[in-house]
């Protein structure tokens, strides 16, 4: 009885590793998140939690699903990453008066503070990797324009 599946071939795979834009742009967030969460380590913070914080950096309190949107998670992922930075104090989570059911998030004055020490080590290593890049600038417009 014959496969109703045709076996890939090995080099099909080693095409699609050399050429997938997926994989090279998976590989290339891993090894940024890396980098930051390495420089972000001294101040307890990853990549991850620093851009929430800088997300919430706003004149008043978003609510979660612009938060989410931003960030390109849904609001389930988002819930969990604002448990540990709840506990730190930095995050305070309140009903939005407008709509009850719905949660406005805010910087504590520690995440304020903790943000305006990370920022600077940000710079440092954004500066330092952007200097590795051909086209920096290029490269972020041709992100966006995949994220939308």
């Amino acid at each position: 009885m014959p496969s109703a599946f045709k076996d890939v071939s090995f080099e099909t795979t080693l095409m699609v590793r050399d050429t997938c834009l997926c994989l090279a742009v998976q590989q290339a967030a891993r090894a940024l998140a890396r980098v930051f969460d390495d420089a972000l380590q001294p101040l307890d913070l990853t990549n991850g939690q620093f851009s929430l914080l800088m997300s919430l950096n706003r004149p008043s309190p978003p609510p979660m699903g612009p938060v989410a949107a931003l960030l390109a998670m849904d609001r389930t992922t988002l819930t969990a990453a604002l448990k540990p930075l709840r506990r730190r104090g930095l995050v305070k989570v309140t009903v939005d008066p407008k709509d009850r059911r719905g949660r406005l998030l805010a910087l504590t004055p520690a995440g304020r503070k903790l943000l305006a020490r990370a920022l600077p080590v940000w710079r440092r290593q954004h500066k330092k990797l952007e200097r590795h890049l051909a086209a920096p600038a290029a490269l972020r417009m041709g992100l966006a324009r995949l994220s939308r």
